[in-house]
């Protein structure tokens, strides 16, 4: 009787897993010609993206440099490993009772002043929310993880953002390059890409991210595609392609992999600038430090995060040791302010990382959306966010 039971149980299992897959199938079938998604590298592309050291081609994915923490994810989050830990998840998700999402606008500045271009021997940046960053180095400027559409999703009902860009798409000032980290959508936002197919802007991306600009209509002359440690001059500034720690894929479940993800730095004559891009915390950030720092300013992932894919985004302390592990001088947190897609409140990142750098004597920069930082003429910053939060206390 027993067998019995346990037979049933594994054909149940055999049909939902089968049911599931040919949901799958017939999604994928449908929506795959959806420009949303973007496209695999093809021919030549494909070609330097199965050469690279950091692709599996007996799976046909990039990996991490521990290939296995993605299946080390996977298992913590899967239903068959734990299913009371997976429901409890589940359920906490919809009883939710953090503040995801602010009640009222966050605060900003519209306007970029006039000098903002102006940055010879220095860096100015405007952080827009989450992880798109606008900077001006040696007198160029660069739109880092440009995200300007109501929503950072392949359809527009989901994951919306909290309110309007605090600069206009076509209030920007010229920009001479677009850097990106990887390909979701919070940081690879098709409807800002193809506002610049008709300018002279560069982009600079990971290994196979070229083939969705492609098929947005940016032309391969404007797209280098770097591997990690690999670099690119343009003008008076070096792109460096680094490691991060993540996962790439515009189509749920397929495709996933088939473009790197990665982390970048760009360094000016006087000043070395570093953005986490997603990651969760290894070692990485020790060996970037030791070939690459000190940095004068660091952009750290610090947000949407979770203790279940901690793999995969930095926790608040990791975002500190990580700051202090690439031998960072000024600290931005990213990845927060403007999205929704995790369960900590809107503001934990704020309030952690502002308490773990004063504790720990660190230059810890939050500027408002849309503000300026000159960092070779500070002004300071007020904590804007703790006018906006109720029922928290900020000072811990």
């Amino acid at each position: 009787m027993r067998a019995s039971k346990k037979q049933s149980r594994r054909r149940l299992r055999r049909y939902l897993l089968s049911a599931v897959a040919l949901l799958l199938i017939a999604s994928y079938m449908l929506l795959s010609g959806y420009e949303q998604f973007g496209a695999r590298p093809e021919g030549d592309a494909y070609l330097r993206v199965s050469q690279s050291e950091n692709y599996d081609t007996s799976i046909d994915q990039f990996v991490n440099l521990d290939p296995g923490v993605l299946d080390e994810m996977s298992e913590n989050m899967s239903f068959w490993s734990d299913p009371a830990a997976f429901m409890k998840s589940g359920f906490a998700f919809f009883s939710n009772e953090n503040q995801t999402s602010p009640e009222q606008a966050l605060p900003e500045i519209r306007e970029l002043p006039d000098t903002f271009g102006n940055s010879a021997g220095t860096v100015k940046f405007t952080w827009l929310g989450h992880a798109t960053v606008l900077m001006s180095i040696d007198d160029m400027t660069i739109l880092v993880d440009p995200t300007f559409s109501p929503s950072a999703a392949p359809f527009s009902w989901a994951v919306k953002r909290y309110q309007p860009p605090a600069i206009d798409l076509d209030a920007l000032p010229h920009i001479d390059a677009i850097i990106i980290s990887h390909d979701h959508y919070d940081h690879l936002d098709m409807e800002t890409i193809k506002h610049f197919i008709a300018t002279d802007t560069a982009f600079f991306v990971p290994l196979g991210v070229g083939a969705h600009l492609n098929r947005w209509g940016v032309p391969d002359s404007r797209i280098t595609e770097l591997d990690w440690w690999e670099s690119a001059r343009m003008q008076s500034l070096e792109f460096i392609c680094m490691p991060a720690q993540h996962f790439s894929g515009r189509i749920g479940f397929f495709h996933n992999q088939t473009s790197l993800w990665a982390s970048w730095t760009v360094k000016s004559a006087d000043n070395t600038v570093y953005f986490s891009g997603d990651s969760g915390y290894a070692d990485h950030y020790r060996m970037i430090g030791e070939r690459y720092g000190p940095f004068d300013l660091v952009f750290m992932d610090a947000g949407q995060y979770n203790q279940r894919w901690r793999q995969v985004h930095n926790l608040p302390d990791e975002a500190v040791q990580a700051f202090e592990d690439v031998r960072g001088k000024a600290l931005v947190p990213t990845g927060w302010g403007m999205f929704t897609l995790a369960l900590h409140d809107w503001f934990e990142p704020a309030v952690m990382i502002d308490r773990m750098g004063r504790e720990r004597g660190l230059d810890v920069i939050i500027p408002r959306l849309g503000e300026m930082v000159d960092m070779s003429a500070r002004q300071p910053l007020n904590k804007w966010w703790e006018v906006l939060i109720t029922g928290h206390d900020s000072s811990n």
